[in-house]
């Protein structure tokens, strides 16, 4: 039976469904909707919008439907813009306790034909499950606000751009939303509104600081190059990449030399992003043979189902960025699964980086969540730890 939750958050009860809101008694038959809300957490609930990879109700509804979708939608967003005005906390109210139910009647019917029009005539993605439980991790986060405290930065605000850009940081909202569909790679991006933790600058990550007593820090030594070399079959350096590169590739050039680690870093990096870079001519790294394998008639199919159209030029880039982004996802889900029973939960994904907030009391599950960030879908890769008591003086911790 089609429905709609008619809030997404866990304590706001109520859905639609059959012509009817339901706030005490919720029906059990309900098994299609929009989209993911924690206020109904049931296994067996596909979602439309997941199926729609992203698309907008407006950019999936029928024609047939548009004229009632766009009235509609013109009478909520006036009610929302109206709650904006009188500054109304939405997260400490429930949508249904200040919208007129009649409109919820209104708006959940157009909703739920345009979702039943999704499950008619889109077809299911290969990585659908892997995207249900991705945006249910990230559903998780976006409601766990982030520690702001600039209790120990005051000197930050001696320079001009600095008190700038901390006051916007300060002053906005301290929630992660992350858009699992911003990118076509399926890299995660985050929302206009979100808290900046992809594009904020370094050194102002020193404001973030756990709800429990430590960050832990885990990112993959040289991801995309370990996932060149996964993708190739070959065995994984247990030491540097970059170092190893320096031995393995540029040495036989007679490059070794004149090369420092952060120069044979840009050098290979060059070489991954422009096809016509010729940086690294070595069969360790065969380029063509990986596009052979996972690119076919204008796709890459990654190892993890997606399927994303690409010109040649971009398709390694996009074959090696993709993989390589759902490898950590795939890491975050699973130690998720073992921090659910514990204080101790996953703060924040930033790229290649994984970041826990930590209480002291799971601190012996450390090796254990090292162990299976290290051992993802494609091999063993080298795992860089790190602790700290803020999001910037992180660490390294040799366990």
């Amino acid at each position: 039976m089609h429905f709609q939750a008619l809030d997404d958050k866990q304590e706001c009860i109520g859905v639609y469904v059959d012509g009817k809101l339901h706030f005490d008694k919720i029906p059990d038959s309900l098994t299609h909707t929009w989209k993911y809300s924690g206020s109904l957490q049931r296994r067996d609930v596909e979602y439309g919008w997941i199926r729609a990879e992203g698309r907008s109700l407006r950019e999936v509804c029928p024609e047939e439907l548009l004229d009632d979708y766009t009235k509609i939608a013109r009478k909520m967003n006036a009610f929302y813009k109206s709650f904006q005005i009188a500054k109304i906390d939405f997260s400490a109210h429930c949508v249904f306790d200040l919208i007129p139910h009649d409109a919820l009647v209104e708006f959940c019917e157009v909703k739920n034909k345009i979702t039943q029009h999704v499950f008619e005539n889109y077809e299911k993605p290969l990585n659908y499950d892997f995207l249900c439980q991705t945006d249910k991790l990230l559903y998780d986060i976006r409601y766990r606000p982030l520690k702001v405290d600039v209790s120990d930065c005051r000197t930050m605000f001696t320079a001009t751009n600095s008190r700038i850009g901390l006051k916007k940081i300060i002053e906005g909202s301290h929630y992660i939303d992350y858009n699992l569909f911003g990118t076509v790679t399926g890299r995660l991006a985050t929302c206009p509104r979100s808290f900046p933790i992809l594009t904020m600058k370094k050194d102002f990550r020193k404001v973030i600081k756990p709800h429990n007593d430590w960050f832990i820090s885990l990112d993959y030594n040289g991801a995309e190059v370990r996932t060149v070399i996964a993708l190739l079959g070959r065995e994984q350096p247990k030491r540097d990449i970059h170092t190893w590169n320096i031995e393995k590739v540029f040495a036989p050039r007679g490059m070794h030399k004149e090369l420092t680690r952060d120069k044979a870093k840009t050098l290979f990096f060059g070489w991954l992003y422009n096809p016509d870079s010729t940086a690294i001519e070595s069969e360790i790294y065969d380029r063509e043979s990986i596009l052979d394998k996972y690119y076919k008639n204008g796709y890459v199919s990654t190892i993890f189902d997606r399927k994303i159209e690409v010109d040649e030029r971009r398709a390694f880039n996009y074959l090696i960025q993709s993989t390589t982004s759902d490898l950590v996802i795939d890491r975050a889900l699973e130690i998720d699964k073992i921090l659910r029973p514990t204080k101790s939960s996953v703060s924040h994904i930033v790229h290649d980086e994984l970041v826990i907030d930590l209480a002291d009391e799971d601190r012996p599950l450390i090796p254990e969540i090292k162990k299976v960030f290290s051992e993802n879908k494609l091999a063993a890769f080298m795992v860089n730890l790190k602790a700290g008591k803020n999001y910037y003086d992180l660490e390294e911790l040799k366990i």
